[in-house]
């Protein structure tokens, strides 16, 4: 279940075009890598926008 912050990140998220998307979930890998929990719910958040990535990569919306 996500909190109302994620589910608010994740909607704007989802009116993003796939390579915005793709850098942000990718910056957002790299440091949760890096640095642990930089912040709370980084791995949901993270879950959520590779949800929001592949459902952008299989539309094929650019």
């Amino acid at each position: 279940m996500a909190t109302p912050l994620i589910g608010a990140i994740l909607q704007w998220a989802g009116r993003l075009r796939f390579p915005q998307v793709f850098a942000l979930t990718a910056t957002l890998f790299i440091v949760d890598l890096l640095v642990p929990d930089p912040l709370p719910f980084a791995d949901e958040l993270l879950f959520g926008l590779l949800t929001v990535l592949f459902g952008l990569w299989r539309k094929g919306r650019r």
